[in-house]
């Protein structure tokens, strides 16, 4: 026997379809004014927009007026530390007197930073002075650029050298000093009328790596290609020239005598002919014809010589 379908129960009944979320509207239990609000004409929205502009002009008046405050407190001190940068006082003054094809040219006075650079002062005094024991009295200029000028300072080897190194010590202290001008610690600046030690050289290539024969091994050794700087030779600049801030300690200013530098400038030198090809392989394989070669580049065809120097001690000197 069949049973009839019985009716189906409202709590099996299927619900009916949601709509979509985003078609949703507020309707029915939901109040007139929250309704309103949900509208904004173009008129409001116009408002609003109006007072949030004044309310964020409002709020960031303080913050800009606090960095400029800020920036007011912070430029003072970059401006001094640039100041002093520029106007470092000397401690004390030496001279050089130079000559050009054997006629005296003139005198140029030095100032010395011995507070900021203590042992590059001490170094270029103690062969200013003649206290090493050996001093640049009869040295020469031996470059002359269109920004400074260079003195070949003391030989790297024989009596000379082993006296410089005796009185004066290495090299390692000047690069100290020289290193804490590049990490901002001290003034790193090589303006015009400075006077600087040469403490490295930057167009020295790479050392040659070579393999060699000792006691029966082959052993792997590093050749020098160029003999670098003994801390003896130094520039002085007549124009600024950030170039050397890679390779020159600033250890004093020219405090009279820029004129003698412009005459020393003057002096016609050796034809720079590193862009040449044939110079720029011999350069890369290591030939040490290219080495010979490069010295004699910019050097003077009449000889600019440091006739006497020596430290003032005094103001009548």
């Amino acid at each position: 026997m069949m049973l009839p379908n019985p009716k189906p129960s409202a709590k099996f009944l299927p619900s009916p379809l949601e709509p979509p979320q985003h078609s949703r509207r507020i309707t029915g239990g939901a109040s007139p004014s929250l309704e309103l609000n949900c509208k904004l004409s173009r008129r409001n929205l116009s408002k609003s927009s109006l007072l949030l502009l004044i309310a964020t002009q409002t709020t960031l008046t303080p913050l800009l007026d606090l960095s400029k405050a800020q920036a007011d407190t912070i430029s003072p001190e970059i401006d001094n530390y640039s100041t002093n940068c520029r106007n470092r006082i000397p401690t004390k003054k030496g001279f050089i007197d130079v000559s050009i094809a054997g006629e005296p040219i003139g005198r140029i006075v030095i100032g010395l930073y011995g507070d900021d650079v203590p042992a590059g002062t001490a170094r270029f005094g103690s062969f200013v002075s003649g206290k090493a024991g050996i001093s640049y009295r009869r040295k020469e200029f031996v470059k002359i650029m269109p920004g400074y000028v260079q003195h070949g300072g003391i030989r790297s080897y024989g009596v000379d050298a082993e006296r410089a190194t005796a009185a004066s010590g290495t090299l390692q202290n000047l690069i100290e000093e020289w290193e804490r001008g590049k990490r901002g610690e001290r003034c790193g600046e090589v303006k015009a009328g400075s006077v600087g030690i040469v403490v490295r050289d930057p167009s020295k290539p790479p050392p040659k790596t070579k393999i060699v024969a000792r006691n029966g091994k082959l052993v792997v050794e590093e050749e020098e290609i160029a003999v670098g700087p003994n801390g003896t030779e130094f520039v002085i600049t007549a124009v600024d020239s950030p170039e050397l801030e890679e390779s020159v300690l600033v250890i004093g200013k020219v405090l009279e005598g820029m004129e003698v530098v412009e005459k020393m400038r003057e002096v016609k030198t050796v034809r720079d002919n590193t862009s040449s090809p044939y110079f720029r392989v011999a350069k890369v394989i290591g030939d040490k014809r290219a080495v010979v070669a490069e010295r004699g580049f910019n050097r003077p065809y009449s000889k600019v010589v440091v006739t006497n120097c020596g430290l003032m001690e005094s103001e009548s000197q």
